[in-house]
């Protein structure tokens, strides 16, 4: 250490290293968020930040019920294209959601593509029922896993991490479960990075910004509620070597996935001064922190920044410099690393790199002209009746706007006498209410009452938010 005699006795860099000493034994500062980052293959740390603060998980939850499904579909308890049913509990999830009526039936494999794309809280409980009999019964099988795994700051209250007391995990314990996931199913890790679902008409993008804009990204899963502020789990793979990044408790949809992407750089990339790090061992036996999770509900969602308890992030979360980032340059000194260059943010910033949709579908396995057939069915059932200026007004905001819609019509609708017949029957049944396409001529004679309502205010207010 000779050579570092000259370097300590400038009083600046001696205050540095006092001040990076101190930050490396007290929590990160602006904000309560927890970041880790680790190697899949061999579970070595290189980077941990309050990362076994207990913390709600909200969606992140979604890899353990993909985990205990998945097994039950390898151990030869069910398959793929098991058949369940949208009971009233699955129905009355909050949003996100698909929005299925009760008795609709839906395979396992697209319960799954729906659950870990779109989120939908309602599939969470349809594979929960499928495979555990009830919620709680699901719960109690996702704690024993929990338990096999050795995360052993998690607990389970519910499959799909909406609020509810005792539902905790830690960055520890979710990459845990991440390279549990890659070892134990491989062939099944398709699901954990599927760029986008398409429903009929609707086409849904995978909540986690990386899939499909930074190199390599194969993986997991978002979470977002009010007390959890944005939580990821991703991963990514190059020259060989795959890297797991947790990021809890960011301020927006994507800052979480630049905060991803900025561990993964740095893991990736290297800079030659791992000398300063101290050595972080495996994951496993990160130490707990005895502590209560930390509550982001006021900062999340109080005051002007409301939001709803869903993945689905507008990104209208203002950057607020150094203090959005968590980071500083003492921070960073550190950790041997540099400050993040402004590749990542403007990575995430792009669109997606294009992919064909995955088909997802009600009712039994389809196949070739079937699925096709399906497809256009859904599509059809969804497309909204013309009716002059109205329907371009809809037509600027099909996600949000056809989405409740549809969501507040089909429950409207309940013919219950389809609801134990064949799955294609019951699909048939679920919007009546679209089926009015012949009530289009009817429609356009009327041109009285038209030309007024398009020219109202409410649409084009309805607008400017979305924007």
């Amino acid at each position: 250490m000779h050579f570092l005699r000259p370097l300590l006795r400038s009083p600046s860099l001696n205050w540095i290293l006092i001040a990076a000493a101190l930050a490396a034994v007290t929590p990160s500062a602006a904000q309560a968020e927890a970041l880790l980052l680790v190697e899949a293959d061999t579970g070595k740390v290189l980077q941990a930040d309050n990362a076994t603060m207990p913390w709600y998980p909200a969606s992140v939850t979604k890899i353990m019920t993909a985990y205990v499904t998945l097994k039950a579909v390898k151990d030869g308890r069910l398959s793929l294209d098991t058949l369940l049913t949208v009971s009233p509990v699955a129905a009355s999830q909050s949003p996100s959601k698909m929005g299925f009526r009760p008795g609709i039936q839906v395979t396992v494999d697209n319960a799954l593509k729906m659950m870990m794309v779109k989120s939908a809280n309602d599939m969470a409980v349809v594979l929960a029922e499928g495979v555990g009999g009830s919620v709680d019964g699901f719960s109690a099988m996702m704690n024993q896993t929990a338990q096999k795994l050795g995360m052993t700051q998690t607990s389970y209250v519910n499959p799909n991490g909406l609020p509810a007391d005792g539902q905790i995990t830690s960055a520890r314990d979710l990459a845990i479960l991440a390279r549990a996931v890659i070892r134990d199913l491989p062939e099944y890790e398709y699901f954990m990075h599927i760029p986008s679902i398409r429903y009929g008409r609707r086409v849904t993008q995978n909540f986690n910004k990386l899939i499909g804009r930074y190199p390599g990204a194969d993986g997991f899963k978002t979470g977002f509620i009010c007390a959890s502020g944005y939580n990821l789990v991703a991963s990514a793979t190059r020259n060989g070597k795959r890297l797991i990044a947790v990021v809890l408790g960011a301020s927006s949809g994507q800052q979480r996935a630049v905060r991803a992407a900025q561990l993964l750089e740095r893991g990736f990339g290297g800079n030659g001064l791992g000398w300063l790090k101290p050595a972080l061992g495996t994951v496993d036996n990160l130490v707990p922190i005895d502590a209560s999770p930390p509550n982001l509900r006021d900062d999340m969602c109080g005051g002007k920044r409301k939001r709803p308890a869903t993945d689905e992030d507008a990104d209208v979360v203002a950057n607020n410099g150094n203090a959005s980032t968590g980071e500083s340059a003492v921070t960073f000194f550190t950790a041997g690393l540099q400050p993040p260059m402004g590749k990542p943010s403007e990575m995430l910033a792009a669109a997606a790199e294009p992919s064909e949709p995955v088909p997802v579908y009600t009712g039994p396995t389809k196949t070739g002209a079937a699925l096709i057939a399906a497809v256009a069915a859904e599509a059809e059932k969804q497309t909204p009746p013309k009716r002059g200026k109205k329907s371009k007004i809809a037509a600027k905001k099909p996600d949000a706007a056809a989405a409740k819609a549809e969501a507040n019509a089909k429950p409207a609708a309940k013919p219950v006498k389809h609801a134990n017949a064949k799955p294609e029957a019951a699909t048939r049944s679920a919007a009546p209410a679209e089926r009015r396409p012949a009530a289009k001529p009817a429609a356009a004679e009327k041109p009285a009452p038209k030309p007024a309502k398009p020219n109202a205010a409410k649409p084009k207010g309805e607008t400017k938010p979305a924007g």
